[in-house]
């Protein structure tokens, strides 16, 4: 080309002759014809192009489909290797594909030898393009860290609120039981001293141990039901002049006891066809189911503490490598975990998991982050009350993840903009207007995979789909 015909090109309008005879000495024009591949998404960035005639397009693999991201027939675009004055982009490969669309006349310059002359050209203008790009990269890591600091701040109190209800019921219950086993050994020694034999405190003791087993397999009753029983036990007692029988009735309805089994401790304790500290006795045992099921009640609370905290642990991924294969399942009950609290009674929880899908390769705190994000606005769009559907299945060569909810949905002009930094619907004060921006580049820039939304009055979803096999 000469040097005319290149300074018609607006990429080179101003370089000098000097420059221009570079240009031209090691520049290739190289056609194509209609529907041909130039280059192609993720293979070694060669060149640097730049169309002299004709029309191409380019294209980007997302969520498995081909998109075309652009399409152009004015003569001096460039494309490929766009970024080719930093070494590092080189290694990465072309980030998208291009097509020629008619027969197209390109202008291609080989990249290793082009940077080494640009940055002696124009060396400011090199400086401040690194330092836009590295500032660039920079901020984006400041913003998610924030974005995720922002997400645990919102998720720790509802995780301090849901650690302190097992906590203080099991406070309560052990403060409980030491007045229980106090009371327990009192009863023991009035009987010890009382009219029973040692046969009669065998068969107590007995019936002491068949009562505690008794407890951890009570059955569920309705209040109708419960109330009923604790009527019944309540007369027998008083007609067998056991004292404060409606104290000790409840007791032994929430441990599974019956008629039939009381029935057994005052045949127990019936000596010479008389009952002999029957009084005695069923308070003794009401101790022993008591303490039982106060002992239930802190097994309990400290077993949900300890998967409260095994939850805190799995979402903030602090003792394990930041890449691995991960159980996707893993990171959605344990962020579902950390929203306990902001469910409330109004929303229903659906949790529909394919568990035959397989681990995939992943960053899993980055995502347990999307999936905050993702929940969290969820949320809020249905203001307490509604259905949030959280849904995993295999699409194809993909997993995904779908979470969607009940609320008014999102209009159409906005749908086109809630990936964009800084955009939010939400008040001032109560959205940053990042988290689907940081949700967009963990899963599409971090992960390789797609991120897109369906939304219509009462069915909006969220849908992330992750490739299931390691990604270059």
């Amino acid at each position: 080309m000469t040097k005319d015909q290149l300074r018609e090109l607006f990429l080179f309008t101003d370089l000098t002759d000097e420059q221009l005879d570079w240009i031209d000495e090691h520049g290739d024009v190289v056609e194509f014809g209609a529907d041909t591949e130039v280059f192609a998404e993720g293979e070694p960035a060669r060149c640097f192009w730049v169309l002299l005639s004709g029309t191409i397009a380019t294209a980007r693999t997302i969520g498995g489909d081909r998109v075309e991201t652009a399409r152009t027939d004015q003569v001096g675009v460039y494309l490929g290797a766009v970024s080719f004055y930093l070494e590092e982009s080189l290694e990465n490969g072309y980030a998208s594909s291009a097509r020629a669309v008619t027969d197209v006349r390109l202008l291609a310059l080989p990249v290793g030898k082009f940077a080494l002359a640009f940055r002696k050209w124009f060396p400011m203008a090199v400086h401040l393009l690194q330092g836009m790009v590295l500032g660039t990269r920079r901020g984006q890591a400041i913003t998610g860290q924030r974005e995720r600091l922002l997400a645990l701040g919102k998720l720790s109190a509802g995780l301090t609120h849901e650690l302190n209800n097992p906590a203080a019921a099991a406070a309560r219950a052990a403060s409980t039981l030491r007045d229980r086993v106090a009371g327990m050994r009192h009863k023991l020694a009035m009987l010890a001293e009382g009219k029973l034999d040692k046969d009669a405190l065998l068969a107590l003791t007995g019936l002491q141990e068949e009562f505690a087993d008794r407890v951890h397999d009570a059955p569920e009753l309705s209040a109708v039901a419960t109330s009923d029983l604790e009527d019944e036990l309540t007369d027998w007692l008083q007609d067998h002049g056991v004292g404060g029988s409606w104290d000790l009735a409840p007791v032994f309805v929430a441990g599974g006891l019956r008629i039939a089994d009381l029935e057994g401790v005052r045949a127990a304790t019936r000596i010479n066809g008389v009952d002999a500290s029957l009084d005695g006795a069923m308070r003794w045992l009401a101790y022993t189911v008591e303490t039982e099921s106060l002992l239930r009640e802190i097994t309990d609370s400290t077993s949900r503490i300890t998967a409260l905290v095994g939850a805190a642990k799995q979402y903030s991924q602090l003792d394990r490598a930041p890449f691995q294969w991960l159980n996707v399942h893993e990171g959605l009950k344990a962020t579902l975990v950390m929203f306990g609290a902001k469910l409330g009674k109004g929303v229903t929880l659906v949790k529909d998991f394919d568990r035959t899908l397989p681990t995939i390769p992943g960053y899993p705190a980055e995502l347990n982050q999307v999936w905050t994000n993702l929940i969290d606005n969820a949320l809020a769009a249905m203001g307490g009350t509604g259905t949030l559907t959280v849904r995993t299945a295999r699409d194809e060569d993909w997993l995904l993840v779908e979470v969607a909810d009940t609320g008014p949905g999102i209009a159409a002009d906005i749908r086109k903009r809630v990936f964009e930094p800084f955009f939010t619907t939400k008040g001032v004060g109560e959205g940053t207007g990042l988290g689907l921006d940081v949700s967009w580049r963990v899963v599409v820039n971090r992960h390789h995979g797609d991120l897109s939304v369906e939304s219509e009055p009462g069915n909006t979803r969220f849908q992330v789909r992750l490739p299931l096999t390691e990604q270059p």
